[in-house]
């Protein structure tokens, strides 16, 4: 069973090489991050290091168990006050196994006991199913609010996690 790992330096060529190998199924659902992103990733990766070290995010990845390939990336962003927007991806091949609602749970868990935060946000476009019904199979619910994702029509959703405990 994949392996959900917080983010580390040693990850930045797994999660280059995940986003380079699914940028065409990303981008059928998703805005393309665009040529930059890919040739300018390895101060992008320290830059998301030093906000997670400054508690600002959390940043996850979904490691396969045998060969370390990077799956997926869950990420907890601005955080404060109790809360966070989660933000996900999974690879195409590791898509239709659940494994994505397998770690959005997981990630609860860290929520309650190392973040010490009691309700995430979510946000996704209307377009994107594969998103939205995996926020609603992890107990997300629409708030009604009508977002705009990169020019797209979207929703907003909210879950509730409880109490805290560290």
């Amino acid at each position: 069973m994949p392996e959900l790992q917080r983010l580390r330096p040693d990850h930045a060529p797994a999660v280059l090489a995940f986003e380079k190998a699914n940028r065409a199924y990303f981008a059928a659902s998703v805005p393309d991050r665009g040529d930059a992103y890919f040739t300018d990733y390895p101060p992008r990766h320290e830059a998301l290091l030093a906000e997670q070290a400054a508690g600002v995010c959390h940043f996850h990845v979904l490691v396969a168990e045998d060969t370390g390939e990077v799956l997926g990336r869950f990420n907890l962003m601005d955080v404060s006050a109790g809360t966070a927007e989660l933000g996900f991806r999974l690879a195409e091949k590791a898509t239709g196994r659940g494994l994505a609602t397998t770690a959005v749970h997981d990630l609860f868990a860290l929520c309650r006991t190392a973040y010490g935060l009691t309700a995430l946000r979510a946000r996704a476009a209307v377009r994107n199913t594969a998103s939205r019904a995996v926020l609603r199979r992890a107990g997300f619910v629409e708030t009604g609010e009508a977002v705009e994702l990169n020019g797209e029509a979207g929703v907003a959703l909210v879950r509730v996690l409880g109490a805290a405990t560290t």
